[in-house]
């Protein structure tokens, strides 16, 4: 479905599955957010996805995508130039012909922050914008020694495990995500632990309610990358270096059984979690950025 000829943007097809794929391998750290939407699309086909994928081409070459479901994702691996900037004016015209309908704009910063720019005069205005997060990978055994405790969490803990989900993204976004048995966070927890993504080290000790300690999930997992997304510490327990130890357990169990490269991204002005990644061995290898709507 071509919408513009001369802007290079249509709708893809399932057909366009293998190209987009190569398309979002040229950065796999960057892309891991619509790579896990296309390898998903490839099982299922795009209609059962949860969204749309929208591709720009030259010349009959694919040479950049944008998921649009929940989260508007652009992958645009071109190295600046008239292209990149065609490529982006092709994805915020597709946008802009059905209205905003994602809760955010997220990837690699200077796609996502180029993307908002042709957008934010025609789209209601963001409630944040995050245009500096560091994205980091480790590819190598953690520099700290794991957590012991730190494991995968299991289904008849959800009891414990949700409501941490919960406050970790009430702190982290702004509100509160809960909607009720059946919603779609809940159904997104329920779906992280059932699939081995969630990971806990739960206080379990005698005469002491049990209640999560630390946590992370993997959040998307494609291309050869695992993203940590969700990490988070119980208050009463900061500053104990959990963080460092739990997330070098979840790494090590990640590249042992799930992918070889973990990455994550993280708020600049967020001093402390940076000097705890990168005490584990995570190095910045990009940027990304959020508009939250």
């Amino acid at each position: 479905m071509l919408l513009d000829g001369r802007a290079g943007g249509r709708v893809l097809g399932d057909d366009d599955l293998a190209p987009a794929l190569a398309v979002c391998a040229q950065d796999a750290v960057a892309a891991v957010l619509a790579t896990t939407r296309v390898e998903a699309a490839t099982r299922s086909g795009l209609r059962a996805a949860g969204g749309a994928l929208w591709g720009f081409e030259q010349d009959g070459e694919l040479l950049a995508l944008c998921w649009a479901g929940a989260n508007l994702v652009p992958v645009v691996p071109i190295a600046g130039g008239p292209v990149r900037e065609r490529a982006l004016d092709a994805f915020a015209m597709l946008a802009r012909s059905q209205g905003r309908r994602c809760s955010s704009i997220v990837g690699d910063a200077p796609a996502v922050l180029g993307l908002w720019d042709r957008l934010r005069n025609a789209w209601p205005g963001a409630r944040e914008l995050r245009p500096d997060q560091p994205s980091m990978v480790i590819d190598h055994t953690p520099l700290v020694a794991p957590d012991t405790q730190v494991r995968r969490s299991r289904l008849d803990e959800l009891d414990v495990v949700l409501p941490a989900c919960i406050r970790m993204f009430t702190e982290e976004v702004g509100y509160s995500p809960a909607s009720g048995p059946g919603g779609p966070y809940e159904t997104r927890v329920h779906g992280l632990v059932a699939a081995g993504r969630s990971f806990v080290r739960l206080d379990e000790r005698a005469g002491v309610r049990s209640h999560v300690v630390f946590k992370a999930e993997l959040g998307a997992v494609a291309g050869g990358v695992a993203q940590v997304q969700g990490v988070w510490v119980t208050p009463e327990r900061r500053g104990e270096r959990l963080s460092e130890r739990g997330m070098a357990a979840v790494v090590e169990l990640t590249r042992a059984e799930v992918a070889p490269v973990v990455s994550l991204y993280v708020n600049s002005y967020n001093e402390r979690a940076l000097a705890a990644y990168r005490a584990v061995g995570f190095r910045q290898v990009g940027t990304y950025a959020t508009v939250l709507f």
